[in-house]
């Protein structure tokens, strides 16, 4: 089977999200991307990151978690951007609707969150640990999640640039949260935004391992109401 590629409004309570989804021919897990504040799904840093997990055979979903009316006018407040609550109530909102509508297949998922996106998805596998197979944060802010960090069950990747000294330590103190389920890799020469030659690749390629290895149980949840 061909890849598939396509855009969809992912219907969660009240709130029409758009997405983007990608579909590798022989899709083996899918990622729901979070990307951060003041980005969009269209963010180039996550396109790249999601064009090198499709290599993998991983489909990827690229989700904005603000309607088009909410971004307009949190362009001018930016409250709902750093609305942890509500970024991550959207996106297990999305993750029950692969779960439900599985347009990948019967297959495992996983959570790709950026900046204050990784708090959100941090909070979201802690609410859908029965759905969520392996999160992975780039540059991430998981100290955002508060006491969901600790109930975080997931197998979490952070990974953190080498010059990123403040988020490096916020990430430290994150670790000790996650516990056993956690693992902190710090990639050399880089900044918060990974815009350093080859270092946006080794996040690629260290996420794609991680998804890789822990997105290879399909999951049969029963369907939340």
């Amino acid at each position: 089977m061909d890849e598939q590629r396509s855009t969809v409004i992912i219907p969660v309570g009240d709130a029409p999200l758009p997405a983007d989804l990608m579909l590798p021919g022989q899709t083996v897990g899918v990622v729901l991307f979070a990307h951060g504040s003041g980005s969009s799904r269209h963010s180039p840093r996550n396109v790249a990151v999601a064009e090198t997990l499709n290599r993998r055979g991983l489909g990827t979903v690229l989700v904005d978690l603000l309607t088009p009316t909410e971004d307009e006018v949190d362009a001018q407040t930016a409250e709902l951007r750093f609305d942890i609550g509500l970024l991550a109530s959207r996106l297990a909102g999305v993750v029950d609707w692969l779960a439900a509508e599985r347009p990948a297949g019967d297959v495992p998922i996983g959570l790709f969150g950026a900046s204050t996106g990784a708090a959100a998805a941090l909070v979201a596998a802690a609410s859908r640990a029965d759905r969520v197979a392996a999160v992975v944060s780039r540059g991430g802010r998981p100290d955002l999640a508060g006491a969901a960090l600790a109930q975080v069950r997931t197998p979490t990747l952070l990974l953190v640039g080498g010059l990123d000294e403040e988020v490096i330590t916020l990430n430290e103190q994150a670790l000790a949260e996650l516990g056993e389920v956690g693992e902190l890799r710090i990639v050399p020469g880089a900044t918060h935004l990974f815009e350093e030659p080859g270092t946006l690749d080794q996040v690629a390629d260290q996420a794609g391992a991680w998804f890789t290895t822990h997105l290879t149980v399909p999951v049969h949840p029963a369907r939340r109401s």
